[in-house]
Formats: C-alpha cells, structure tokens, sequence
C-alpha cells in the first residue's frame, strides 16, 4: 500500500477535448498544400494519412480519416505542428496586409497625384521617371477601358521597391 504511483484523475471530457484538439491540429494539415506538406516533414505514417486524406472526397469517409489522422497525432509531439501551421497562417496574414498596402498605394497614385510626392518621400530612391510613366499609362487604360496592364505593371514595381526595403 503506497509503495505504487499516483496517477493523476483525467476525466473522460478532457481526454476527449484533447483528443479533438488533435484531430483539429490534422485537420488543419489536410488543408495545406503540397508543397507546405513536404516541407514540414512529417512523420511517414502521419503525412500518408493527410495526404490520403487530401484525395477523400466522400463527407463520411474524410471524417473517419480525420479522426484516424488524431489517433496517430497522440503518439507525435503536437508542438511543431501547431508552431508550423501558426507560422503558415501567420506569413498568409502578412502577405495579405502587404498585398492590400500595396493595392491601396496602387489606387491612390493613379488617382491623385499628391499621392506620388508622399510615395517619393517615404520610399527615397525611387526610379520616379519610370512610376510617372506606369501611373501615365494606367490612367490612360482606364480612361480607354482597356486590360489593365499598366496596371499590373505599376503594381510589380511597387511590390519591387517595397521589397528592396
């Protein structure tokens, strides 16, 4: 008597909630592409299953290999998965403010042109000959209801001198 060890009391609601919370951390796996997959480096038998599970279209037959992806996430360390999906989800929340940072210097300098002395100062060493041109253009494309290539182009060289920085 006492000579055993003491286990702590898990309830059945926690050890389930737990179990959730790993076939949630799967799910979140199966929706990566590729190309994220690989460079996580998974363990074989866990990157088999979600990527069975990438190719399961059936409702019933995708849930089951969802909760079969959790089974196997009890015997991985959770913790690199969750850090690598946060970084994942963390980098698409970034480039998608940076992407509409860029949209809106995009929107203001073809619609004013006080917006081109404000860009100019606050990103020196800019080519401005070449901006004033592409912003040219872009208003003419707009104005003739043309593609808006002037517009791509403006864009990529914004995106260009925003990443020199």
């Amino acid at each position: 008597m006492g000579a055993g060890k003491v286990s702590e009391f898990v309830s059945r609601s926690r050890k389930k909630r737990e179990v959730e919370a790993l076939q949630e951390l799967g799910a979140g796996l199966v929706d990566l592409p590729p190309a994220r997959l690989d460079a996580m480096a998974l363990p074989a038998p866990l990157d088999a299953a979600v990527r069975e599970a990438q190719r399961i279209t059936s409702h019933e037959a995708r849930r089951r290999q969802l909760q079969y992806i959790g089974k196997i996430m009890r015997g991985v360390d959770p913790e690199p998965v969750r850090a690598a999906l946060a970084a994942v989800a963390g980098r698409s929340v970034a480039a998608r403010a940076r992407q509409r940072r860029l949209e809106s210097w995009r929107e203001r300098l073809i619609g004013d042109d006080a917006a081109l002395t404000e860009f100019a100062g606050t990103h020196p060493g800019t080519d401005l000959q070449a901006l004033r041109a592409l912003i040219r253009n872009a208003r003419k494309e707009i104005a003739e209801g043309k593609p808006p290539r002037a517009q791509r182009e403006l864009f990529r060289l914004l995106r260009e001198i925003n990443g020199s920085e």
